[in-house]
């Protein structure tokens, strides 16, 4: 598959772009959203061009389209730095930084459907660090609705160790509530909120176990979902010793259209070329309420973005171009496209100072 990732390594070397993405259509240049469509479509920040002051426009790409769309909001330069990500992480276009005075800061800059002029820094407590746990690195950010505004709004935050925080800061005297995980196997696993459960969920390193803790009492000893993994692939030698040698990370990811849970395994490799990780394979399993993690190369109509943002499904028949059964990846140093339908990889080591996918808007919030 031909994807705009080359484009994207050109354009970040400042070179005249016109290559094809995934199917069809050479890239253009656009202004602004569709006000035809009730919501955006997926997108992510490619780069800001500076304008001075520390600021920079916008440049985003739109999962539907194979052109990159310059907006006229402008963003702090720092938000976008691909030398020193100035993020610590990102869901529902809302991005949270963490400076040295310990606060963590959910602001909407960098969500192109968000105010121009009015951009929102929401602080939140100054953080509580437990016994023998840190909370200098994050390792994502997660929310249980679609703003920090919202009055029922809990943000979790899960930093590299032990720890796991809660808060909500529509509160009128927000507090956080820590909990100290005993089980290693989630230090550096990610957290996301499940709308079906109401519970935020942890796949532990290696997938075999999900943690869940209670949205309402966090502190309450969390739930675990041991996983039996079915119909796995028939891998050639070579293909298996490929994936020995591969970084593994797992994703889980909620479909709330039609109600699935997914478990992404994503494998990379550092190039030998470069000092940077390539994709060498990626494996979705559905999974069911008794644990059972089916391999499967159909999500149907579905489409999967994973990123540094909290992962999220888009059904591709709601936005047109989108193509489905696909996933979607973001990181600091790679973008590409899966089709599940053969398993084919197709990607790019492109540098990215915000690595996050953002999930459709309404677009009455433009």
């Amino acid at each position: 598959m031909s994807l705009l990732l080359s484009r994207l390594s050109r354009l970040c070397l400042g070179k005249p772009v016109f290559v094809r993405r995934s199917c069809s259509s050479l890239l253009a240049i656009s202004n602004g959203f569709s006000s035809s469509l009730l919501q955006t479509p997926p997108c992510f920040v490619v780069r800001a061009n500076p304008c001075g002051e520390g600021l920079g426009k916008l440049l985003i790409l739109k999962d539907t389209e194979d052109w990159l769309t310059h907006l006229e909001k402008k963003v702090p330069m720092e938000l976008v730095d691909a030398d020193e990500l100035g993020t610590v992480g990102s869901c529902n276009g809302w991005v949270a930084t963490l400076k040295d005075d310990a606060v963590l800061r959910l602001q909407d800059d960098l969500n192109p459907s968000a105010s121009h002029t009015h951009p929102k820094h929401i602080p939140l407590p100054p953080l509580v660090t437990l016994p023998h746990c840190q909370t200098q690195i994050v390792t994502n950010v997660s929310m249980s609705s679609s703003s920090p505004e919202d009055e029922d709004c809990v943000v979790a935050v899960k930093f590299l160790g032990p720890q796991l925080s809660f808060c909500r800061p529509a509160q009128s005297q927000p507090e956080w509530t820590n909990v100290k995980i005993e089980d290693p196997c989630f230090f550096s696993s990610r957290v996301m909120f499940s709308k079906k459960d109401d519970k935020f969920r942890i796949p532990g390193s290696g997938g075999n176990l999900i943690g869940s803790w209670d949205l309402n009492k966090p502190k309450n000893k969390p739930k675990f979902q041991r996983l039996q993994y079915r119909n796995l692939p028939i891998l050639t030698k070579v293909k298996r010793e490929v994936l020995d040698l591969c970084s593994t990370s797992e994703h889980l990811v909620e479909s709330r259209t039609t109600g699935e849970t997914f478990l992404v395994k994503w494998f990379r490799k550092t190039s030998k070329r470069l000092a940077l990780m390539k994709t060498k394979a990626l494996m979705v399993f559905k999974i069911d309420e008794e644990g059972n993690a089916v391999y499967t190369q159909d999500i149907g109509d579905l489409v999967i973005y994973i990123s540094r943002s909290e992962p999220f499904c888009v059904p591709a028949s709601s936005f047109p171009d989108l193509l489905p059964n696909r996933v979607q990846l973001v990181d600091v140093d790679e973008n590409g496209t899966i089709c599940l339908h053969d398993s084919s990889v197709a990607s790019h080591n492109i540098r990215f100072g915000a690595p996050y996918f953002i999930p459709p808007q309404n677009i009455d919030q433009v």
